[in-house]
Order: C-alpha cells, then sequence, then structure tokens
C-alpha cells in the first residue's frame, strides 16, 4: 500500500473556515493521472493540486491542477494556496510553477500569496444578456450592458464575465438547463461553461461564480476569473494600471478576499491576484 501526504488550507482569507478550500499534495510522485483525479474527485473540492518535479530545474515545480471531473490548465486559489504550502521552498520569495497554461509566478510575502497569472487578457465571444440571465435565473434587465456585454475572457483560463445589478447579484442561482444551452450554442466554449458575474463598487467589486456543469455548483473564491476581470476593467477604464479587491463567497457563508492588480504591457494587460491563506488539515492518503 503507498502513501502520500496532503494539507487543506483555506485560501483567500485570514479565518479557517472562511475563503476557498484546497487540497494540497506536496509530493505527487508515484501517483498516475488517473489516480490524481480520483483523488481529487474524493476530496470533492473545487480543486486539488499535485506538486512533481520541475521539468525545468530552473523552476520550482510542476503543478498538476484537478477539479472534481478533469484537469485545468491554470486555477487562481490552487496557486496560491499552493504556494503558500510550499512557501519554504522560494527563492528570494518566489516560486515557479510550471503548468499547462504556462508559467505562473508566486510571490510569497508574510501574511499574503500573490501570483501573476500566465497570459495577458484574451477576450473571446460575446453572449446576449438574455441567455446569460437565463442561466442564472434572472431576467435581462438584471444584466448591465452599458458597458460591455457578457463576454468570454481569460488570462490562461477562460470565464464568461457578466456585470449585473447589486440586486441581482445576490438572487442568482444556476439553471443547469440553460447552462447546457447556451454551452451547446457555443462552441468556442470549448466544453466549458463557467460563468463569472460582478458587481463593480468603485475600487471594490462583489462577484459570485458559477459552473454547474464542470461539479462546481457555486465557488467561493475564483482567482483565475478575479485576474481577467481586473484586466478587462483597466481595459474598460483606460488607465495604465489599477487595483481591486474583489469581495466573492458571502452567499455562501466563505467569505473570501481577492485582492487584484492590472496593468498595461507589451504584450497586453496583465494581471496578478493574491490573498491571505489559512492551513487546517494535514494526514495521507492511502492507496
Amino acid at each position: 500500500m503507498r502513501s502520500f501526504p496532503f494539507v487543506t488550507v483555506d485560501v483567500f482569507t485570514d479565518r479557517r473556515f472562511g475563503g476557498n478550500q484546497l487540497a494540497v499534495f506536496p509530493d505527487a510522485r508515484g501517483l498516475s493521472d488517473a489516480e490524481m483525479q480520483a483523488l481529487a474527485a474524493e476530496f470533492n473540492l473545487s480543486e486539488t493540486t499535485f506538486v512533481l518535479p520541475p521539468e525545468d530545474p530552473a523552476n520550482t515545480a510542476r503543478v498538476r491542477i484537478f477539479t472534481r471531473q478533469y484537469e485545468m490548465p491554470f486555477a487562481g486559489h490552487p496557486n496560491v494556496g499552493t504556494g503558500f504550502v510550499l512557501a519554504d521552498r522560494a527563492v528570494d520569495g518566489l516560486l515557479r510553477f510550471e503548468e499547462i497554461a504556462g508559467l505562473v509566478e508566486v510571490r510569497v510575502t508574510d501574511g499574503n500569496t500573490d501570483i501573476s497569472a500566465p497570459q495577458p487578457l484574451k477576450l473571446g465571444v460575446e453572449f446576449a444578456a438574455a441567455d446569460i440571465a437565463r442561466a442564472v435565473g434572472l431576467v435581462e434587465s438584471d444584466v448591465v450592458v452599458a458597458n460591455h456585454a457578457p463576454v468570454q475572457a481569460g488570462c490562461g483560463n477562460p470565464f464568461v464575465l457578466a456585470e449585473v445589478t447589486a440586486e441581482a447579484l445576490g438572487r442568482a442561482q444556476p439553471d443547469f438547463a440553460a447552462f447546457r444551452a447556451v454551452l451547446g450554442a457555443t462552441p468556442a466554449l470549448a466544453g466549458r461553461f463557467a460563468l463569472y458575474l460582478y458587481v463593480p463598487e468603485g475600487k471594490t467589486v462583489r462577484a459570485r461564480m458559477f459552473a454547474p456543469l464542470g461539479g462546481t455548483l457555486e465557488d467561493a473564491a475564483t482567482g483565475s476569473a478575479a485576474a481577467p476581470l481586473a484586466a478587462l476593467l483597466l481595459k474598460l477604464s483606460g488607465a495604465e494600471s489599477g487595483a481591486w479587491d474583489i469581495t466573492q463567497g458571502v452567499e455562501m457563508g466563505r467569505p473570501s478576499l481577492l485582492r487584484t492588480t492590472a496593468r498595461r504591457a507589451p504584450d497586453g494587460i496583465r494581471a496578478t491576484v493574491g490573498g491571505g491563506c489559512v492551513p487546517v488539515l494535514r494526514g495521507e492518503a492511502t492507496l
């Protein structure tokens, strides 16, 4: 029988049982792809990470991220949480993770872990407000289109970003049939439809994320959606740089705070996201 140690952390919070839960296997050598997927399903969290030796010795580690159902090319809270767990491997406070979407740099400081998204902002297809509203049990007028139509956006992992009214945010509930209809009608989604609703309030933002077809009815904190949102807000503002504090998970009883920045770079708009972490569990899985 083989044994693999793991730890769990609550990410984007400063208190236990807040934020977004994450399981981390700091040494996943010997685990097969199927075993990693099975362990992620067993933990039943939005994501579980598996740490392997880097392909390039100049980097810290290769990190694989699994949801309950599939592997992710990049994700926010798994990188922040894994960076927190591997902080003792940092060189001058910096960790470098090899991932499917590219190299992710993680900066570890006292009480905070920040990641740089591996890709600049990429915008994809736009969506009708009525279709997005139906997907979460709202009406078309609940979706705000004055600034932009609902749009696919990502910095390594795409989401559909949609601004909604402050009152509508709390009423949103995913409708599986409506999610399937949008997914089936939009080949550009490539089989994955994750929806990030947000309400901007100056330099703060309230948000919720739904991906029911991927096994996550609602997510408490979604760093890989917060990063493109910050980049999109910067694009809309016309400024050279900006910072936004995003609150998520309130409706789930797991309040989270994601601190984001965005800046214009030669290759596009680049974004970072960070926050605090709290350790919770420690144990081992036997296979």
